[in-house]
């Protein structure tokens, strides 16, 4: 019985190494300790690694302290330093600490640094010099926090910049985050650049414009690899001067999205965030968890990153990898590292199993957003255009015409006003029954006011006194200067809304609402001094001034129409 107990014995004892000497040079790689069985706690850390500084030069010693906050303590750890998104050290490391000890890594000496015993320890020092030769960039320390044999962290630092010549000096010291990070061996994936290569073969794409190579091109991508039963390999690339993201959700808006972010930062280094958003407001930045093998770059305005995650997708109402998802793609400027509000939004057709290879189409703008900007550009570029014309330059050359008792121009404005606050109406009514929430920017503001005032207008008119009443002179001000106003905050809210819509890079959509804009002020300006010359010829018919008035808006119109279709088929086509 004894010989069986022993033999279970040094069968087992191989699959429970643990190193309380700190000669963990067999965790160089990954950070992880050999205990068997156990994996990094996926809760934040409760460790930081702090420096005494934000940027080194060539021969600077920059101090590295492992804190515990008071009452924890760890009894192992493994320090190394690494280029941002690299996976050998770089460096070396000197020792201040008695508790610790020197490890070579990558056959590179004094380029990590470990524990000697498994006393408790609640703080390590050292120091690190970088290397003298070779090219010195942004660096990271990584650090494994070990407390017993069951629970442990591998904690990353803040990126340490490289100050290319400038004196780094010390500075406010620098905690690390309470980002936990696992660094999978590079055997798991191989690093290469991002290209649709393999996609709907072993990956998940999505981009804009459709079916695009980043690798040739400025073009917006995404994609997801499941490299094993519990690690997505993301990629993401597009032009931004502040960041780029992608959201997986439940739905096709913004709000419960589990999101990574791939931004420069206030030193302009690129990383890589994870947040989830509850609503239209900044979403809540998480630890980023246990997510590995992070590449980053900015070339040319092109911002890209690669990582692999084995976060759990967690959302309000659904959760795992084996869900599907809508994909949402998004990208915006940022400020000292603080991403504002997204210029540009690509969301998928249909829901993606992020485990089953394929390609997804960007929706398009919904077609009630489509409805909307129709309805506001035909109410307010050509019915209210006609309103306006026909009752500042027909009204003097058709006085006296009845028709239904009324004069014509009258009944003509009337009608065509009502149809463009009508249309108004219902375009607003469209674009909050989708929304059903404020969104951000300035269009939505420039449209409450449109609304708001095009509803006054008509009520100021029922409320006019007569014709011949002294005081009329003030209606009649106020009516056309508040006409003024609504159609220069619609002018505005159509430019910032089809600045939306346009997804092309020359925007050509905005360009032809600048042609129509200028082809109605020209139009504005024949019929003023046409006006003004019939004002100054007493020989003059009416009928002749009412002839050349009427031409030269049908003419307008002609063209006004022209304007509108082709806005109208680049919002359908949107």
């Amino acid at each position: 019985m004894d010989r069986v107990v022993l033999l279970l014995l040094l069968c087992v004892a191989p699959l429970v190494r643990g190193y309380p000497t700190g000669l963990v040079t067999d965790s160089c790689v990954n950070m992880l300790p050999n205990h068997s069985g156990h994996s990094p706690q996926t809760k934040p850390a409760p460790f930081t690694v702090m420096m005494d500084r934000s940027s080194y030069k060539l021969g600077d010693q920059v101090k590295v302290t492992l804190q515990a906050p008071a009452p924890l303590t760890f009894r192992g750890f493994l320090l190394e330093a690494r280029e941002v998104g690299g996976l050998s050290p770089v460096g070396s490391f000197s020792l201040i600490s008695t508790d610790a000890q020197l490890l070579t890594c990558s056959q590179k000496s004094n380029s990590a640094v470990a524990h000697n015993s498994g006393n408790i320890k609640t703080s390590i020092q050292v120091k690190w010099t970088p290397d003298a030769s070779g090219n010195a960039n942004n660096i990271q320390f990584h650090a494994t926090f070990v407390q017993d044999f069951n629970t442990f962290w591998v904690v990353t630092s803040p990126a340490l910049t490289f100050a290319n010549g400038v004196a780094g000096g010390p500075t406010t010291l620098t905690t690390s985050t309470t980002t936990i990070q696992q660094f999978t061996p590079p055997s798991l994936v191989q690093q290469t650049s991002i290209s649709s290569a393999n996609c709907s073969i072993s990956k998940v794409c999505f981009s804009q414009p459709s079916n695009c190579d980043p690798a040739n091109g400025d073009c917006y991508f995404m994609s997801a690899l499941m490299v094993s039963g519990e690690a997505i390999r993301y990629e993401m690339k597009g032009p931004s001067n502040g960041y780029i993201a992608f959201g997986l959700s439940d739905d096709q808006k913004m709000g419960n999205d589990d999101i990574y972010i791939c931004g420069i930062d206030g030193n302009g280094i690129v990383g890589v965030q994870h947040a989830i958003s509850t609503g239209r407001t900044y979403p809540t930045i998480l630890p980023l968890g246990n997510v590995s093998n992070i590449t980053a770059s900015v070339q040319n305005g092109v911002i890209s990153c690669s990582f692999t995650s084995m976060n759990i997708i967690s959302l309000t109402r659904t959760a795992g990898f084996s869900n599907a998802y809508y994909l949402l793609f998004v990208h915006g400027p940022s400020s000292n590292g603080k991403i504002q509000i997204h210029t540009e939004t690509f969301i998928s057709t249909k829901t993606i199993n992020i485990s089953d290879p394929g390609v997804v189409q960007d929706e398009g703008v919904p077609s009630i957003v489509k409805a909307h900007g129709a309805l506001m550009l035909i109410a307010w570029m050509t019915l209210g255009s006609l309103g306006m014309m026909v009752a500042r330059y027909l009204k003097k050359t058709a006085k006296g015409k009845k028709v239904i008792g009324k004069d014509v121009w009258f009944v003509v404005h009337v009608g065509v006003m009502i149809l463009t606050v009508a249309a108004t109406i219902i375009a607003f009514i469209l674009i909050f029954s989708y929304e059903q929430q404020w969104s951000g920017g300035v269009h939505p503001v420039l449209g409450c006011l449109v609304m708001i005032l095009s509803f006054l207008q008509p009520i100021m008119a029922l409320l006019r006194c007569a014709p011949q009443h002294p005081r009329r002179f003030l209606f009649n001000w106020s009516h056309a200067l508040n006409a003024l106003v609504i159609k220069v905050l619609a002018v505005a809210a159509i430019f910032t809304g089809l600045q939306y819509l346009d997804s092309t890079t020359d925007q050509w959509l905005v360009k032809v609402m600048g042609g129509m804009v200028g082809w109605e002020a020209l139009f504005f300006i024949l019929l003023d001094v046409q006006s003004r010359c019939m004002v100054n010829r007493t020989d003059t018919l009416d009928l002749t001034a009412m002839t050349n008035e009427g031409l030269l808006v049908a003419l307008f119109f002609l063209g006004n129409f022209a304007f509108l279709v082709a806005l109208l088929v680049g919002i359908g086509s949107s």
